[in-house]
């Protein structure tokens, strides 16, 4: 095996188990070395805690840019997760073009909405800012509500096969080259992911689990980013990640307690033997 470094780049979080705290772990654990550019330093998540302190850190990514440039730091894949502006976005298209080795992959994970709405504080402006990183990604990790919105598709919470086949084609015409959709479910009792790679379709459907927390969307892009770029092949490094995912949320559901995100440390180990099965 080839030793590989990937780069994130998303806020972090100092207490919350999402974003950089999820990412760093995973990546590692899956073999892959791990950079990272923080976009934002956060006291904890926003979601449930009060009061948490933040720290915009837009400036500091150019002169980051321009140093790795300098020292000709190279990335054998670029992996982006929740970005809090339009200007963070052009920045790290620039990112992309400058340290991306040649023949690399840029994985997007367009975290901007969930459950039919965007996340606090983005607009309309901010998706059209993903529509123009998602048509740079060689991949990109999109849920059913982001999807909709980089294509303009209604969004709606029953569908078929054609309704998902329609939301595929237009990211196609967006530019998104590769597809990794999540949350998609045919079923009752069941979810998946819709996985098109070089025009060819497949789906792997795993049960679902109703106590979903915290994070699990970053578990399972950090889990995917780790795979591919160790060599796994997109549908089955979405596959682990799917996997890997659902042993976090069954860990976490054994503490009543733990409600602020998913107590995947205990099991990293599966998703070790996972990756080098």
């Amino acid at each position: 095996m080839d030793y590989k470094r990937i780069l994130t780049i998303q806020d972090i979080s100092c207490v919350g188990q999402c974003s950089l705290t999820v990412a760093l772990p995973v990546i590692s654990a899956s073999g892959v070395e791990c950079s990272v550019l923080p976009s934002a330093v956060l006291s904890t998540h926003t979601a449930g805690f009060q009061g948490y302190t933040f720290r915009d850190l837009t400036e500091d990514m150019p002169s980051i840019e321009a140093h790795w440039n300098k020292e000709n730091i190279k990335f054998d894949g670029i992996y982006t997760g929740y970005l809090g502006s339009t200007k963070q976005i052009d920045y790290v298209k620039s990112i992309i073009d400058s340290t991306l080795k040649e023949g690399a992959k840029a994985i997007v994970d367009p975290a901007m909405a969930d459950g039919g709405k965007l996340y606090p504080g983005f607009d309309m402006e901010f998706v059209e800012a993903m529509k123009s990183l998602c048509s740079k990604a060689d991949y990109i990790l999109p849920n059913l509500t982001e999807a909709c919105l980089l294509t303009g598709v209604e969004y709606k919470e029953e569908y078929d096969e054609a309704y998902i086949d329609l939301i595929l084609s237009k990211l196609n015409e967006l530019g998104c080259k590769n597809i990794v959709f999540t949350g998609v479910s045919f079923r009752e009792g069941y979810t998946g992911v819709m996985v098109v790679e070089n025009g060819e379709k497949s789906y792997y459907e795993h049960k679902f689990l109703p106590n979903s927390c915290h994070g699990t969307g970053d578990i399972y892009a950090s889990a995917f980013a780790g795979a591919f770029i160790r060599g796994k092949s997109a549908f089955e490094a979405a596959k682990i990640a799917a996997d890997f995912a659902l042993e976090c949320i069954k860990e976490t559901a054994k503490d009543s307690e733990h409600w602020y995100g998913a107590r995947f440390e205990p099991v990293l180990y599966k998703l070790i033997e996972m990756i080098n099965n």
